[in-house]
């Protein structure tokens, strides 16, 4: 039997688990939870700033807050499962935060959520902190398809064009809702269509038909659990050539 010194042991050792360390994918620690508040600029394409941020839609400073609903069912956002328990749930806590009045828009009928349907509102003083809130709608949850996110994109730019802010926060609260979503596919989905959106009021000003677009920055709000994911989608689509 060999005999070593413990210096010689542990350095074995330190050796070792750097090995080990070296071979868990990266994916294994991007997966961690960010803590509230982390904020990543991701990078900037035509113009626009593309940043990921974890945050809720009741507590991001911003003058347009986008926030998305499914139709409504009755409870549908406080019933865990399938949608995220209530402390982690950023669409129970903006209702809360506007004192029921999401779910009073939806359950009354007033916001029926259907695909595409918009409604903007005013908050009142002491209710949440962004300027504007614009709710757009996901329709029936049933039939929802990542798909439909590059359209909810598009809307939540042209509507921040016409409002001529400078930059706006996106929400897309699926899985508040109660929808077991693709992170990445829906990062991607709702950045093209900002995208698209930009590109067309460039053109248009270009035409002498519309004013220069006012957005220059465009912040995805994530949970903790999804903010790896959405930022590293985000990334890879900035990192491709125009028109793939």
């Amino acid at each position: 039997m060999l005999n070593r010194s413990p210096s010689v042991l542990s350095r074995r050792g330190r050796w070792l688990a750097l090995i080990v360390l070296a071979t868990i994918p990266v994916t294994v620690w991007a997966a961690a939870p960010a803590a509230v508040g982390t904020e990543a600029k991701v990078g900037q394409v035509d113009g626009l700033t593309v940043a990921v941020k974890v945050e809720g839609p009741s507590t991001q400073q911003t003058p347009l807050q986008v926030a998305c609903v499914f139709e409504y069912v009755e409870g549908d956002i406080f019933k865990s499962p399938p949608a995220l328990p209530a402390a982690a749930n950023g669409m129970v806590h903006l209702d809360q935060a506007l004192h029921g009045l999401v779910t009073d828009l939806r359950k009354s009928g007033k916001f029926a959520g259907h695909a595409l349907e918009t409604l903007l509102i005013t908050p009142p003083k002491g209710t949440i902190p962004a300027e504007r809130l614009l709710l757009i709608g996901l329709g029936d949850r049933k039939a929802f398809t990542p798909a439909l996110m590059r359209q909810v994109g598009t809307v939540g730019m042209r509507e921040a064009l016409r409002l001529g802010v400078t930059s706006y926060s996106h929400a897309s609260d699926l899985k508040d809702g109660g929808i077991e979503s693709p992170t990445a596919e829906v990062a991607d989905a709702v950045v093209t269509g900002a995208l698209d959106a930009l590109a067309a009021q460039r053109y248009l000003s270009e035409k002498g038909a519309s004013p220069a677009p006012s957005v220059g920055k465009l912040t995805l709000l994530a949970g903790p659990a999804f903010f790896a994911g959405t930022t590293e989608a985000a990334q890879q689509l900035l990192s491709r050539p125009v028109g793939h």
